[in-house]
């Protein structure tokens, strides 16, 4: 019986329709943001809603039944189980706040489709390298603030008057949102800001940010790789296995003929 869950599960058939139903319940719980469609077809949307839920906690216990102990250890499983308990969570008094968090069941796309498993597992291994870009590009954007306030904190109060000011004024320059005008608005008072303006982009947005790419393109050639030589050890032990088989088969076949001949020897000496 157990046997049968586990085929059943990892089927190909089975995990296209658990996409379907994540991207129909997806679609229904942004319907219910729309009064015209929830006063029209509220109580169809609701009863797709709770199929839905119903669908996700059957697969759940499925294979909760089916990996028993191992089921915890894959965290794709917990993440999962994360998902469908906040589902499952009462939507009234003060934890109506849960019902908007319902969408979070169309993140379970992550953990059924493959591709985008391999995207999220790269990011993950990424996080260290980003985490020393992230303390470089902090310390880049501070020491550029502390220069801005004390350069031009009285000639533009309002982007540079403070600290914390001249902090979300960089920030907002980095992102490239209307950068051009702040640096105008500096430079109708100091002609050579420019100069600060033109380094602190470069620096942020053409050298730190692009180093992100790079460790996030370097983690999905690791998480590629990985996966190659998974594949090459699982084709390894198949072909290992296909040999014994071989093997075996070859050792039965003599052993037949062995005892064919003994066999046909009293009946030839007769």
């Amino acid at each position: 019986m157990r046997e049968r869950i586990r085929v059943f599960v990892a089927n190909r058939r089975f995990q296209q329709f658990i996409v379907a139903v994540i991207l129909v319940n997806a679609a229904t719980l942004g319907l219910e943001t729309v009064p015209a469609v929830v006063e029209r077809y509220g109580d169809t949307l609701t009863l797709i809603d709770h199929a839905a839920l119903y669908i996700f906690v059957a697969e759940l216990v499925a294979k909760i039944y089916v990996e028993r102990s191992r089921f915890p250890r894959d965290p794709w499983n917990v993440f999962d189980t994360l998902i469908v308990a906040i589902a499952l969570a009462p939507a009234t008094g003060g934890l109506s706040v849960l019902r908007s968090l319902r969408i979070l069941r169309a993140l379970r796309l992550l953990s059924v489709v493959p591709s985008l498993r391999r995207v999220v597992s790269a990011l993950l291994r990424a996080m260290p390298g980003m985490s020393s870009i992230v303390v470089l590009l902090s310390l880049v954007l501070y020491v550029a603030a502390v220069m801005a306030t004390k350069l031009y904190g009285q000639s533009a109060p309002d982007r540079f008057g403070s600290l914390p000011a001249s902090l979300f004024t960089l920030y907002q320059t980095m992102t490239g949102d209307d950068w051009g005008n702040i640096a105008r608005e500096v430079m109708s008072r100091h002609p050579s800001a420019w100069i600060f303006f033109t380094i602190f982009i470069l620096v942020c947005t053409f050298i730190v940010l692009n180093l992100f790419m790079a460790v996030v393109v370097s983690a999905m050639d690791e998480e590629s790789a990985a996966e190659r030589a998974e594949l090459a050890e699982h084709d390894h032990d198949s072909a290992a296995a296909t040999e014994r088989i071989l093997d075996e088969l070859a050792a039965l076949r003599l052993e037949v003929a062995a005892l064919r001949r003994e066999h046909a020897s009293p009946a030839h000496r007769e």
